[in-house]
């Protein structure tokens, strides 16, 4: 039984061109997504050995969509991504994600990361390992760890979302997204909601 792989980039080229490598080598090619929220009820629905996904995706980026399936599913995620920042890095293995390969080795990168994943193995593309280590012992980095909920509301927030918006789509009360949102003021030291925005597009969470 080969290997079975979904496939979650908010580009279309990028999906094509993953499915016809993967699929040269003998995987499984289950299904496609474009955000994450769409990954995971993917992933619920086929019941995949392994998820591929991008970090930067709507409405629930790839480090949230690796932790809900950690906690909810067996399947392993590899994160193909442009990212090697440490923060990144450590903050993936910490969602629960069992490879990061950067898209600009994904060619030679790729296969070896789904192969030794399903073998129980944790892959790292060459080049992010010191930045494991570097994020590990940088307390910073520990200090402005966010809950899995204050991302899901930063990037909402800076993909433009109402409050009202925000409590919608995350199921929750709107006095809650404000509790939240007044936590990511206080833990980043922003005190404006376009901070808060700026904040995410330089980290990653979102893309403009």
């Amino acid at each position: 039984m080969p290997t079975s792989v979904i496939l979650a980039d908010d580009h279309a080229m990028v999906r094509q061109s993953l499915k016809v490598l993967l699929e040269r080598e003998g995987f499984l090619v289950l299904g496609e997504a474009v955000d994450g929220k769409e990954a995971v009820r993917l992933a619920h629905s086929v019941s995949p050995d392994v998820a591929v996904m991008d970090i930067s995706m709507p409405l629930f980026n790839g480090l949230d969509a690796a932790l809900e399936l950690s906690r909810t599913s067996k399947t392993k995620v590899i994160l193909l991504t442009q990212h090697d920042e440490k923060q990144y890095v450590t903050h993936a293995l910490r969602s629960g994600v069992k490879g990061y390969v950067l898209k600009r080795q994904a060619a030679n990168d790729l296969v070896q990361a789904i192969r030794e994943v399903c073998r129980g193995q944790v892959y790292l593309s060459p080049g992010v390992a010191r930045a494991v280590v570097e994020g590990y012992s940088d307390p910073a980095q520990v200090n402005k760890a966010l809950s899995v909920r204050e991302r899901q509301v930063l990037q909402l927030i800076a993909e433009s979302k109402s409050t009202k918006q925000i409590a919608t789509l995350l199921g929750v009360s709107v006095k809650t997204v404000e509790s939240h949102r007044t936590k990511l003021m206080q833990k980043l030291d922003i005190h404006e909601v376009a901070g808060l925005a700026r904040y995410a597009i330089r980290h990653g969470i979102v893309q403009v």
